[in-house]
C-alpha cells in the first residue's frame, strides 16, 4: 500500500452541515477503494491564489491516506462529479 495524500477546496458559500457532509461523502469513497484514513487536517477558509468558478475563497482540507495503487484514479473519477468540491488533487507521498 502507498501513501497518498489528498489537497481538498470546498466551495465557501457552503452551510456546515453540507460542507460536512461533501467531506464524509470524500471519505466513504476513500474508504470504499480499500484506503485507511490516517489524518485529515483542516485549513478552514483561505482566499484562493485565483478565482475558481467566479469565488475567491474556498474551505481547504488534506487527508492523508493509505491505499492501493488503483486507488486514486477511482477515488478521482468519483470526487469529479461531487457538488460544491471547487478543486482536488492526489499526490503520492512515497514519491514525494
Amino acid at each position: 500500500m502507498s501513501k497518498y495524500e489528498l489537497a481538498l477546496v470546498l466551495n465557501a458559500k457552503i452551510e456546515d452541515e453540507e460542507r460536512a457532509k461533501v467531506l464524509e461523502k470524500v471519505k466513504g469513497y476513500i474508504t470504499r477503494f480499500g484506503g485507511q484514513i490516517s489524518d485529515v487536517d483542516e485549513w478552514g477558509k483561505k482566499k484562493l491564489a485565483y478565482e475558481v468558478q467566479k469565488m475567491s475563497e474556498g474551505f481547504y482540507y488534506f487527508i492523508h491516506f493509505e491505499a492501493e495503487t488503483s486507488a486514486p484514479a477511482e477515488i478521482e473519477n468519483r470526487i469529479r462529479i461531487v457538488d460544491n468540491v471547487m478543486r482536488f488533487l492526489i499526490v503520492n507521498q512515497d514519491e514525494a
